[in-house]
């Protein structure tokens, strides 16, 4: 068989362009959106762009080679909104809790071999001569409590004051009853022979002393004072007044506030407690802790960091 024959019987192809053509289009047109939309998404820098436009322009004009300092580029999101972590240095101590009870809340920091130990047993001692110095102190105010009792059983026999301790503290009550008229800070001149004795004792105690006013809830009616508040620190001043008349009194040991009626010792549901709420109360705080702790420092050797100090419930540190 010629190869002419061979020609003719070659089928004929389909007219127009094949079918893959159309295919290949749309890839290409789809590829095409995708570039112009992360393009769009973009923000290219002005400057850049113009230098990439010149360089395009000179590339395809006449042929010259110029330099551009750096790529075109546009923002990037990623470097907007995060920024690489800084190393920090690590400490060189070793800090860590050498105990197995997880109550406890003091942290042993070690740089030595040893060094804890001895921190250790120099806690130990510190807070063993605190918590005796703490029972020699309440012991102490047990005593004195006992010779205010002695020389006021008068007057706590008529019941217009009451003497009581709590841990190394001496509360000295004195009521309304006998002390101030109803809505009045002037204190009574029959009254007056009281205070004296209260000073006379003051005068061979040691410790803080704190003149604290008290009122009932009742809000105050009359003109003289605007609350409760006042009336409390104008009774408050009027026995601390009466105690500074002696020059001997030493007025830095003494604090005077007023508390009006925040700090009841009963409800105010009943005429009879709310009488026993009016008062103005001397406490006598035992002992002072700071000097205290500084002398056992100064014995021991120690730190008071180097110490976990057991203090219990509303005891001053």
């Amino acid at each position: 068989m010629s190869d002419e024959d061979e020609e003719n019987n070659c089928p004929e192809c389909d007219p127009g362009l094949p079918a893959w053509l159309a295919t290949f289009a749309d890839l290409m047109a789809l590829l095409m959106c995708f570039f112009v939309l992360l393009l769009s998404f973009s923000e290219m820098d002005v400057l850049k762009f113009k230098q990439l436009a010149g360089s395009m322009r000179e590339a395809f004009g006449v042929q010259n080679q110029i330099k551009v300092e750096d790529i075109p580029k546009g923002t990037s999101i990623i470097a907007q909104e995060f920024s690489p972590g800084r190393p920090e240095p690590t400490p060189l101590n070793e800090v860590r809790q050498m105990t197995v009870n997880n109550n406890l809340n003091t942290l042993d920091i070690r740089s030595k071999v040893g060094d804890a130990d001895t921190k250790d047993n120099n806690a130990g001692e510190f807070e063993e001569k605190i918590q005796e110095q703490m029972e020699q102190q309440k012991k102490e105010a047990e005593q004195e409590a006992v010779e205010f009792v002695s020389a006021l059983s008068q007057e706590i026999g008529q019941g217009s004051v009451e003497v009581e301790t709590d841990g190394r503290k001496i509360i000295i009550r004195v009521k309304e009853k006998g002390s101030f008229s109803s809505g009045s800070a002037d204190l009574k001149f029959e009254y007056i022979p009281v205070i004296a004795k209260i000073r006379d004792m003051l005068l061979r105690v040691r410790g803080k002393v704190s003149i604290e006013g008290h009122t009932d809830n009742i809000p105050y009616s009359g003109r003289r004072f605007e609350s409760n508040w006042d009336l409390s620190v104008a009774r408050a001043l009027a026995v601390g007044h009466e105690l500074f008349s002696d020059p001997r009194m030493d007025q830095k040991r003494f604090t005077v506030v007023g508390k009006a009626s925040v700090k009841p010792l009963v409800p105010n549901n009943t005429r009879a407690n709310r009488s026993r709420n009016r008062r103005v109360e001397i406490i006598i705080q035992k002992g002072d802790d700071i000097k205290a702790i500084n002398r056992l420092k100064m014995d021991n050797g120690s730190s008071a960091s180097e110490a976990s100090l057991k203090l219990g419930p509303g005891e001053v540190f």
